[in-house]
């Protein structure tokens, strides 16, 4: 009898593993065309490391080849530069934890938005999405229950990773009208970004902090924390935060985005860097600069025959004595009003604790094509306007111990680590 009943289960097997075999050869196959290594599977289109990953750990080992979403009761890490291609959507639900494994030069962790894919990655302020690296042991039930800190890791930890990387089709001002992005080797087609449509989407990102990233991919160069190379007006960044990341916080490459409320914590180098006629508005922002942040902003001109300018305004900036207020390089362009600074040091020390115009951006200022308006700062004791924006800036300053502009904080509460560090009250 116990034979009997074998043999019937084996049948029902048979017929079930035959009915679904019918079945998926009715429907597309994501995996079609998908070959993964050895220990790896393909799940989704995806090739996933069967040999590591758990109920609740999912290791992403090669590109993502059609559209994905990834949900907040998985971890998902990364296992390289992983590429969302040209044509495919790849969806993270609020809540959902991302860790990069460490790697520098060209195995540097990294997720990169092609041209033409995009990045639906919309965490809401109860449920940010965490991009992070996999020394860090925060969890989705972490995230839940709004413990929203690293358990194990400072704020200023950074390198660990690389960071997030979305390029696109809008105008850049470079050697080129498309180019490839740094940290990118040529090879990879997937790396080049502009074009001419400044409407362009990438996808839609909101309520995202990214973490200890800016992993170095070779000579000195760092992956900033979020680069954005000629990324369209079509998409929708708002709600940002970038902590202990070891070059830029935040860099624009090009490209016509409009971004809202981010902030930056502890970059490595620059906090925001703008570069290659960057023709978008950076509305409602603070910097917090740590031990190792050069400048708070870094405003580049254009490298090509695109003259277009960015718009800063509405930021609160807290300095520290390694760092610069901003340095506006190159024949910069752009509006930059309502800005408020302070705890930054005497330049007279050692140099630093400046608002400067150099290479050519004096010019662009005297042409009205550098403009600044509602400049706000606590002056270090004995420190006259002058000392500190220099090249004439100082007219649009004032001296004041109560800032009247700059960022709403209330933008950043209850979602950043920033707020759940208590950092956010002298803002």
């Amino acid at each position: 009898s116990k034979l009997l009943v074998m043999k019937n289960i084996k049948n029902l097997l048979l017929g079930i593993g035959l009915a679904t075999l019918a079945l998926s050869s009715c429907t597309k196959d994501p995996c079609k065309n998908v070959t993964c290594a050895v220990g790896e599977v393909c799940m989704d289109g995806t090739c996933m490391d069967t040999t590591t990953q758990s109920s609740n750990n999912v290791v992403i080992s090669s590109n993502i080849t059609s559209n994905t979403t990834w949900t907040s009761d998985k971890v998902y890490e990364l296992g390289g530069r992983i590429t969302v291609l040209n044509g495919v959507t790849l969806t993270i639900e609020a809540g959902t934890v991302i860790k990069g494994q460490a790697g520098t030069g060209a195995n540097a962790t990294a997720l990169l938005i092609a041209r033409g894919a995009k990045l639906e990655a919309n965490g809401t302020a109860a449920l940010p999405i965490i991009f992070t690296s996999v020394s860090d042991e925060i969890t989705p039930a972490n995230v839940a229950a709004g413990n929203l800190a690293s358990p194990n890791l400072d704020a200023n930890t950074s390198g660990l990773w690389g960071g997030l990387i979305i390029l696109g089709r809008a105008p850049i001002s470079a050697s080129a009208n498309e180019v490839q992005i740094e940290g990118i080797p040529t090879t990879d087609a997937n790396g080049l970004y502009g074009g001419v449509d400044s409407l362009d989407n990438s996808g839609t990102i909101t309520y995202v902090s990214i973490r200890h990233g800016g992993a170095n991919i070779g000579n000195g160069n760092e992956i900033n924390g979020l680069t954005l190379g000629g990324v369209g007006a079509g998409t929708t960044i708002e709600y940002i935060e970038v902590v202990g990341n070891q070059d830029d916080g935040v860099e624009f490459f090009g490209g016509t985005v409009n971004v809202k409320n981010v902030l930056i914590l502890n970059a490595g180098d620059d906090a925001i860097d703008t570069d290659q006629a960057w023709a978008g508005t950076l509305d409602n922002f603070i910097v917090i600069c740590g031990n190792a942040t050069d400048h708070a902003l870094e405003i580049d001109g254009p490298e090509g025959t695109r003259l277009a300018g960015n718009t800063l305004m509405n930021g609160s900036i807290k300095g520290n004595t390694a760092s610069e207020l901003a340095d506006f390089r190159s024949s910069a362009r752009g509006s930059f009003s309502n800005l408020f600074f302070f705890d930054f040091t005497d330049p007279a020390i050692d140099g630093r604790g400046d608002l400067s115009l150099s290479s050519g951006s004096d010019l662009t200022f005297t042409a009205g094509d550098l403009t600044f308006a509602n400049l706000e700062c606590v002056l270090p004791a004995g420190v006259i306007l002058s000392a500190v924006f220099k090249n004439g800036t100082d007219v649009h300053a004032t001296s004041v111990t109560t800032r009247t502009v700059g960022a709403d904080k209330t933008k950043f509460t209850s979602w950043t680590w920033a707020d759940k560090a208590s950092l956010l009250g002298v803002f």
